[in-house]
């Protein structure tokens, strides 16, 4: 029977601010070497899934293949690009429809969640074999978590009874207060809701036919209109948008009367805050997670992160129990106690329609990257990269000069109807409303200094007359 993960990567970015953003959200951050889709997708694999679904946001296409490119082994991969968020409800309702036309009906889907962290992948191997057995029976399977404190955080599965063994679920519950969560762990029969399931397509489609007519026949509609491009299938808005924003756990499976649960036999962490990232990494003797170079005196149980455009001293001293996230545009100093405010901040940054809440300093393109260096009255200091072979739009500006200076690598740089080869040290200069494009011609990546100087220097001010990555 074929098996098939679906990854569900997205999220808004805002508990682990300000290293995730919209733009940039939780899958895409590094615990350890890899990034969490990356190690999402790999447990997939080594359940024994040859191919791969992930349901994204279009805006995060090029994120998603730059994963997919620095594995050494990437499986076959089908790419749902939502338009809008729409919850896990019609994201898996989605999935499964693809999965049905795409393989057949009795396909056993594994859906994964890209931003949990599961250490122990052999652990996970043996649970998912369980979940494995119970889908080709029909069976709707949810991976319950055994519960380590009443946290409020997560929705909760009741059973008869907490065990090692797989049994039929009596109820879900939604994330309860604490009181109640200490209730739930007193009684021994909660476990934690994981968000990571597995049912065969049909089986799915089925129960949500039955618990949830209007999200199964929206996303139909949603499918019907979408269109295929390669390894891409793309929704119209408007379609797309007419879907309930529900989650599978409203739309099916607090309902559903064929719902097993499989516990977990390995360790699980949402990485939901800044305490449990902080969890995942390895402690000092002073129980603090930090970089080697950072300067700790007096300090304890403290997370320090430091993402920079050069080298930077941060030094702690007298503080204890803290998290400290220092990133080129926002510093963010917290009480490890008052982790879930972050979302606070957020809030409040975008009510005053801050910037750093959506986009960070590094930003991604399908070529490369560029970071904003620095601003000022009239101008703007770029630093841009350029993969091998990849190449910037044909493009143009109504409001900005550009001044362009090669410091790494060789590229060919077109302006008007004139291709000049540029090497590192040489300069181009780019007028106010001539069209003009970079490309990488060499093998190793391309690094460039971008200085803007005009009146408006927007990322909106720039008309494409072709572009390799279809945005024109």
């Amino acid at each position: 029977m074929r098996l098939l993960s679906v990854v569900l990567s997205g999220g808004a970015g805002s508990r682990l601010w300000p290293a995730s953003r919209q733009a940039f959200p939780k899958p895409f951050m590094k615990i350890g070497d890899s990034t969490l889709l990356q190690q999402a997708i790999e447990r997939g694999q080594a359940c024994g899934t040859g191919d791969l679904m992930v349901v994204t946001n279009k805006d995060h296409l090029f994120l998603t293949r730059e994963v997919l490119q620095q594995m050494s082994d990437p499986p076959v991969t089908s790419l749902l690009l939502e338009p809008k968020g729409r919850n896990t409800g019609p994201a898996i309702a989605l999935a499964a429809l693809q999965c049905a036309r795409e393989f057949s009906g009795d396909t056993v889907m594994l859906v994964l969640s890209a931003d949990h962290l599961v250490p122990d992948v052999h652990a996970f191997v043996a649970s998912a074999s369980e979940a494995f057995r119970l889908a080709q029976n029909g069976n709707l399977v949810v991976f319950g978590v055994s519960p380590t404190s009443p946290d409020t955080g997560f929705g909760y599965i009741e059973v008869e009874h907490v065990s090692r063994e797989s049994q039929g679920v009596k109820r879900f519950v939604e994330k309860p207060d604490l009181e109640t969560a200490q209730s739930y762990l007193a009684t021994g029969r909660y476990y934690w809701n994981s968000g990571m399931f597995a049912f065969t397509a049909d089986a799915i489609i089925a129960a949500l036919e039955a618990h949830a007519p209007e999200v199964i026949r929206a996303a139909r509609a949603a499918l019907t209109t979408s269109k295929a491009a390669g390894d891409c299938v793309n929704f119209d808005l408007h379609t797309f948008g007419l879907q309930p924003d529900i989650s599978i756990d409203y739309a099916v499976m607090e309902r559903a009367s064929n719902v097993h649960v499989v516990p977990a036999k390995f360790s699980w962490s949402d990485v939901g805050s800044w305490p449990a990232v902080s969890n995942a990494l390895i402690p000092d003797a002073s129980g603090n997670t930090l970089p080697e170079d950072v300067v700790a005196i007096d300090t304890t149980g403290t997370h320090v992160q430091v993402e920079s455009f050069g080298p930077k001293v941060v030094a702690t001293v007298g503080v204890h129990d803290l998290v400290i996230v220092d990133t080129p545009d926002a510093l963010l100093v917290l009480h490890k106690d008052s982790a879930q405010k972050v979302k606070q901040v957020v809030n409040a940054l975008k009510a005053r329609k801050h910037d750093t809440v959506h986009q960070p300093t590094l930003v991604h393109r399908p070529w490369g990257t560029y970071t904003s260096l620095k601003q000022g009255e009239g101008y703007k200091v770029k630093r841009i990269t350029v993969r091998p072979g990849e190449a910037l739009s044909l493009q143009y500006h109504h409001e900005r000069a550009e001044h362009w200076v090669v410091v790494q690598g060789q590229g060919m740089v077109q302006i008007g109807e004139v291709e000049y080869e540029t090497f590192p040290g040489q300069y181009r200069y780019i007028p106010l409303k001539e069209k003009h494009r970079l490309t990488n011609t060499g093998e190793e990546e391309l690094v460039l200094i971008e200085v803007q100087c005009g009146g408006y220097l927007g990322e909106d001010d720039i008309v494409r007359l072709a572009d390799t990555y279809g945005r024109t």
